[in-house]
Parts: structure tokens; sequence; C-alpha cells
């Protein structure tokens, strides 16, 4: 799995991080997403997958 995103459409909703706090993360200054793990173990697959199913921007891309 490889992820990509486009932090330019985050509305720092931070869904992403209370799903998959392993891999993603949110700048102190203005809550935009930071991605802590491009290619995540298989252990965060799951998680990974749902956080890009709930991200409101739909900034986050699941790469299988």
């Amino acid at each position: 799995m490889k992820i990509t995103l486009d932090a330019d459409k985050c509305c720092a909703a931070g869904q992403c991080v209370l799903v998959a706090p392993e891999v993603f993360d949110q700048r102190d200054e203005d809550g935009i997403v930071v991605l802590l793990d491009a290619e995540p173990p298989a252990d965060q697959h799951e998680a990974v997958r749902e956080a890009a199913a709930i991200c409101p921007a739909a900034v986050i891309e699941v790469h299988e």
C-alpha cells in the first residue's frame, strides 16, 4: 500500500488522525494533514482505508 494526499484541499477535520494516528497527523498551526508513513505496515491498512473513506475533503488516495 502507498498513500498520497492533496494537502491543499484538506479542510482540517482531523478524522484521519482519529482513525489512523500512526499514519496521519495534523500541523499545529492550521490542522492540515501531515502524512507520517506513506507506505504503512499491513496492520495499518484497514485504518488507512477507513480514513480515506471518511475524509470529508477526499484528500487521501490509497494505491494498492
